[in-house]
C-alpha cells in the first residue's frame, strides 16, 4: 500500500481516473451494495447504512507509525468531520478511503476497509474503479490549465463513460452552485476563475462521474470567509445525495456542518466517534474535552 499527494495535478488525474488500464466494471470491482433501509423499533426513524467501515487499521511510513487501530463506521448520505491537530492521521486515514496512499512507496496498509462490504484493499479491487465510487476534493483549488467545461469532464473522458456532457456538466456545476456565475464562459479557462469558483468547479469535476463517496481533506482553508461560507453550505447539500467525509482543522466548521464527528489525536489515535453535539456538548473523553475547548492542539 503506497504513495502521496507530492504532486496535485498528478494526484487529481488519479483521482479523476487516469490509471493506465480500461476501468473494470462494478461487477469486476465486487462490490457489494446492500440498499435497504434499517428502522429503529424504538423510535421509528430510518437508521442510516454503513458505507465505509473500518476495522482495525494501522498505517506506516516506513518505521513511522501514523494510524493505530482505528475502528469506526460512515453512515450514508450525512457528513462525516475529521478533527485534531496537526500530524495525527486525519488526512492519511481519509486516503486510505480511496487508496490514495498506494501513491506513497514508504506507505503500509494494514487491517481492514471496506466499502458497502467489500474490503478496498482486496487483490481483485482495481483502485481506478474504486477511485470513480470515492471521489477527492483537496485542500488548495487545483482546476486543470483548460476551460470550464473540459475541466468537468476530464474524469469522464478518462474513464470512456458515456452520456450527454453537456447534461452532465450542467447538473455538476449546478450541483457545485457554480452554474449561475459560469454558464456564459465555460469555454474559458478554469484558471481565471476566483479560488472559490476554482474550488467549487475541483468539486463539480470531481462529482460529475456520480461517485458515491465524496472525500474533501480541508476544502476551505485556502479560502476567504465568504467563500468558504459557500463551501459549507454546498458540503451540507451535497450530503443529501452523497457521503461526505471532510478532514478540518476548525471545530467550528465542524461543529457548523457535520453529522458525526471523528477526533483524532496525538500517535495516530480515533479517541472518540460520536454525532456532532455530543462530540462537542458532552464527549466522554476528557483528552478530547481539553482538544475542543483549546486546552492543547
Amino acid at each position: 500500500m503506497s504513495q502521496q499527494n507530492t504532486d496535485e495535478q498528478t494526484t487529481s488525474e488519479q483521482d479523476a481516473g487516469d490509471g493506465g488500464s480500461p476501468d473494470p466494471t462494478d461487477d469486476e470491482m465486487l462490490i457489494q451494495t446492500d440498499v435497504s433501509e434499517s428502522v429503529d423499533e424504538t423510535s421509528g426513524t430510518r437508521r442510516r447504512e454503513t458505507v465505509v467501515r473500518a476495522e482495525h487499521v494501522d498505517v506506516w511510513y516506513d518505521d513511522n507509525q501514523a494510524l493505530s487501530d482505528i475502528t469506526m463506521e460512515i453512515p450514508e448520505q450525512s457528513v462525516t468531520a475529521m478533527v485534531g491537530p496537526s500530524g495525527c492521521g486525519k488526512s492519511t486515514f481519509l486516503r486510505c478511503i480511496n487508496r490514495m496512499n498506494d501513491l506513497i512507496d514508504s506507505a503500509r496498509v494494514e487491517g481492514d476497509l471496506y466499502l458497502r462490504g467489500k474490503n478496498v484493499y482486496d487483490d481483485d479491487v482495481d483502485p481506478v474503479a474504486l477511485r470513480r465510487r470515492v471521489g477527492m476534493v483537496f485542500q488548495k483549488p487545483n482546476p486543470f490549465p483548460k476551460s470550464i467545461y473540459d475541466n468537468v469532464t476530464y474524469g469522464l473522458e478518462i474513464q470512456d463513460k458515456g452520456g450527454d456532457y453537456d447534461e452532465i456538466v450542467e447538473r455538476s456545476l449546478k450541483r457545485a452552485a457554480l452554474w449561475d456565475e459560469v454558464n456564459d464562459q465555460l469555454d474559458e479557462s478554469g484558471l481565471e476563475l476566483s479560488g472559490g469558483q476554482q474550488q467549487r468547479l475541483c468539486i463539480a469535476r470531481a462529482i460529475a462521474p456520480d461517485p458515491e463517496v465524496l472525500l474533501m481533506d480541508e476544502p476551505a482553508s485556502a479560502l476567504d470567509p465568504v467563500a468558504t461560507s459557500q463551501i459549507e453550505d454546498l458540503i451540507e447539500e451535497l450530503a443529501r445525495d452523497y457521503t461526505v467525509v471532510i478532514v478540518t482543522h476548525n471545530m467550528q466548521q465542524a461543529a457548523r456542518i457535520s453529522d458525526q464527528t471523528a477526533v483524532f489525536l496525538t500517535g495516530g489515535e480515533l479517541v472518540e466517534f460520536d454525532d456532532t453535539q455530543k462530540i462537542f456538548e458532552n464527549p466522554e473523553s476528557q483528552r478530547v474535552e481539553d482538544y475542543i475547548t483549546g486546552k492543547f492542539g
